[in-house]
């Protein structure tokens, strides 16, 4: 089923990158995890301007074992070619490759805690062989997905977090599996790009949240927007003390893509919103708000103990660099997203369940 919400998210993240998405015209792009959340957006944002604005048409190749991934929103074609493997296996491509994007990894403490194995295996062996693809094909630039947790807890003096923080992590905590793996990964890249010259990037997302997230990941959005509509309180863990910002999908993207199709290898990159540090019962009562005024409240012990164990404190970005550097500006705030993520939610949550 179509979203409209979900075609303006489009449109708009089109628009955003206007001035740099000619530099894919008539390129080949790689993905992998192109059947999650992220992958299935940078698939539809090359769909619509191969339909509304390149010269000549993007093709698209996702690669995805569907191991969290959920379905594709566009048809194989011409265009669009979808390879079912696991990126922590060799892969081999046939054709021309320009771009690659290493979107692929299993961010959620749920299913990080029950696949650890996989978790360190993408992000690791997954990284390497993108990167080996990345050199053997001679690409323009590649994208490799890092997270906001490779900072861990940080001190409060080092929030917000900008790109030189080293970080205050576990390497044997609930959360090292996903944590160190996604360090590792971003080691790999600097070491490509400083011994073999592979132009190679990092992003570092910080809580980004949209229309498609799986309702069942338990991250926090969409994690109480299924407890709502189903009539259950709204479950805070550790007392819903811990602070995050969120990123709407089309800020996030265009932050991504203007990393992806820049000049800065080597470089990691802060995406997220700067403006809305909250804690997590905040957000609860701004979702109570917008929604639901008679909506309860229920501190829980965490599903497992990467919740309620090893939550950071707080995770706010710097944003400094990404701005100076690529003249990124979020422009959605945290109340125009949940907005928007509702109506998409509204229309989706039945077919989902």
């Amino acid at each position: 089923m179509k979203s409209a919400i979900i075609e303006q998210d489009m449109e708009k993240i089109a628009k955003n990158i206007s001035d740099i998405s000619g530099k894919l015209s008539g390129k080949t792009l790689l993905i992998t995890g192109g059947a999650g959340f992220l992958g299935n957006y940078f698939i539809g944002v090359i769909d619509y301007l191969n339909n509304a604005s390149l010269e000549k048409p993007c093709r698209i190749i996702s690669v995805d074992n569907f191991s969290t991934g959920v379905k594709y929103r566009i048809e194989e074609g011409p265009n669009f070619r979808a390879i079912r493997h696991n990126i922590k296996d060799t892969i081999r491509i046939d054709e021309p490759v320009h771009f690659i994007i290493h979107a692929a990894g299993i961010a959620s403490p749920k299913f990080y805690r029950e696949l650890r194995i996989e978790t360190i295996d993408v992000a690791t062996l997954g990284t390497k062989n993108a990167l080996e693809l990345a050199k053997d094909k001679k690409v323009e630039s590649m994208l490799y997905f890092s997270s906001s947790e490779v900072y861990g807890d940080p001190a409060p003096e080092s929030v917000p977090s900008p790109e030189t923080y080293a970080g205050n992590v576990s390497c044997t905590g609930p959360r090292a599996n996903y944590d160190e793996s996604k360090r590792l990964g971003e080691t790999y890249c600097i070491a490509y790009y400083e011994t073999l010259g592979v132009p190679v990037k990092m992003v570092r997302p910080f809580n980004v949240f949209g229309p498609g997230m799986r309702f069942d990941d338990y991250r926090v959005i969409p994690n109480f927007v299924s407890h709502m509509m189903q009539g259950k309180p709204l479950p805070l863990y550790g007392g819903g003390s811990h602070t995050r910002t969120f990123c709407y999908i089309t800020d996030a993207m265009t932050g991504f893509f203007k990393v992806l199709l820049s000049n800065y290898n080597g470089e990691p990159f802060n995406v997220g919103n700067d403006n809305n540090e909250i804690t997590m019962k905040q957000l609860a009562m701004i979702i109570a708000e917008l929604f639901d005024p008679s909506l309860k409240m229920d501190e829980i012990r965490g599903l497992n103990d990467a919740y309620s164990m090893a939550d950071p404190k707080r995770r706010c970005p710097d944003l400094a660099k990404i701005r100076t550097k690529l003249n990124y500006n979020p422009q959605v705030d945290i109340r125009a997203g949940l907005k928007r993520f509702m109506d998409w939610a509204r229309e989706n949550y039945r077919e989902s369940r």
